[in-house]
């Protein structure tokens, strides 16, 4: 596949490349020779405001070669029944390099905007939230779109097919409810519960330190039994924060019994850190987190996740980078879920102000269950749904579909009931058997 422009760029070449990837079986090539263009016996793209008969044309919209960030004229209308803008001429309504560039790049976070209650940035914002596709895999769907204007001009262009894939990941941000706390920490929260009178609580905790009842969060060997049932190789992210403060309430990583969880579930599966809260102001304390799981695990740590969703563009991203992090599970929003970039395919982080494509892969989710749970209040069925919403238009597009889950949901937490039934009944009926 050819594609013709009057002149390149790093970012036409960055989302050329992705949607070659995604849509077809053979590479986009770029040339500004207009005569080797028109002498090209293969399918052709003519992404330039020129007149070139007999090709498939897209005329450009600026995005793509602007240098530096600034606002967009963004004007959304329908286009098969969903959202597009760039609105040009051609083959297409819209400038479809252009516009996916926005979405993936996550373009509109690097622009002044306001912040949500833990400083990050508000979904509210968003343009997919504005406009209403955030539920759906937008950038995919376009991608069908396009496979079908450019079949209607090359009926022998040959197509990738994806296959629909499946993820599960994990957030252990605190592995125990009761065990391996110290006895400080129990003491004061007997105590507290004591004065207050939450004897279920009290009976509850005592229970389970003397031995006699399972930790309610303690969700490990019943994932061990799904995973080997459904086939599934998950991804664990593990919490090692040193200080127990604010949204850090792990268990220490100096703690035998967080060793001996962190060591066997790096035999089976795959490890990735969850950097703390705390660790976004430091970096020391990140590179520490880092070493800390790689120390424990006997493993090379290159994925990570960050906890509560915490990151700022670029800021965030390059510090991972720069600590060897390969892959990177943080592309969503910890308020609501949804595609925070309207995609649900992994490809690597395009840094904006440095204009250039990095490494670093992005696994973005489109669900987790505190997201569900705490801030759209929803019932364990109403996640069923809610799962089930995502699953079938992912599996349409053929993307990539990655959940996030907390072992507090997935345990005997009676605040949780209900939701570990819908988890089990999600792989069990839905990703395995269909």
């Amino acid at each position: 596949m050819l594609l013709y422009c009057a002149h390149t760029s790093p970012r036409l070449r960055y989302v050329a490349g992705f949607i070659s990837r995604e849509l077809l079986a053979l590479p986009i090539r770029i040339t500004t020779d207009k005569e080797a263009f028109v002498a090209h016996y293969g399918p052709r793209i003519n992404y330039s405001a020129e007149n070139i008969p007999d090709t498939f044309a897209i005329t450009p919209a600026p995005l793509l070669f602007e240098t530096g960030i600034g606002p967009q004229d963004i004007s959304c209308f329908d286009h098969n029944g969903r959202k597009a803008f760039f609105a040009t001429q051609g083959n297409l309504p819209f400038d479809i390099f252009a516009a996916a560039f926005y979405l993936i790049t996550r373009y509109e976070e690097y622009l002044p905007h306001e912040k949500d209650p833990y400083g990050r940035y508000a979904h509210t914002n968003s343009l997919a939230w504005k406009e209403g596709f955030l539920d759906i895999p937008l950038v995919n769907y376009w991608l069908f779109d396009l496979k079908e204007a450019l079949k209607s001009v090359y009926p022998n262009l040959v197509f990738r097919h994806p296959d629909f894939k499946f993820a599960p990941t994990y957030d252990i941000d605190l592995a125990w409810s009761y065990l391996h706390k110290g006895w400080r920490r129990n003491l004061g929260a007997a105590l507290k519960e004591l004065l207050t009178g939450k004897w279920g609580g009290l009976q509850q905790r005592l229970a389970v330190l003397l031995g006699r009842r399972k930790d309610p969060f303690d969700a490990y060997e019943w994932l061990d039994s799904l995973h080997l049932y459904c086939r599934l190789k998950p991804y664990y992210f593990f919490l090692v924060a040193s200080r127990c403060t604010g949204v850090d309430r792990n268990i220490p990583p100096s703690s035998t019994g967080l060793q001996e969880l962190i060591a066997y579930h790096a035999i089976g599966y795959r490890l990735g850190i969850h950097p703390s809260w705390r660790s976004g102001d430091r970096e020391d304390l990140l590179k520490e987190e880092i070493e800390w799981l790689e120390e424990i695990s006997g493993k090379k740590i290159t994925r990570s996740r960050q906890h509560y969703i915490r990151f700022t563009l670029p800021h965030t991203y390059r510090s991972l980078l720069a600590h060897h992090i390969e892959q990177d599970f943080s592309m969503g929003y910890g308020s609501i879920n949804g595609f925070r970039a309207s995609v649900a395919s992994s490809y690597n982080w395009y840094d904006l102000q440095k204009d250039e494509e990095t490494r670093l892969r992005l696994m973005p989710f489109c669900f987790m269950d505190a997201n569900s749970y705490y801030e759209q209040h929803n019932t364990a069925a109403q996640a069923m749904s809610e799962l089930l919403h995502y699953y079938h238009h992912i599996r349409k597009v053929g993307g990539l579909m990655v959940t996030v889950w907390h072992n507090d949901f997935l345990g005997a937490n009676p605040q949780k009931a209900g939701w570990r039934e819908v988890y089990e009944t999600f792989l069990k009926e839905e990703i395995y058997w269909d």
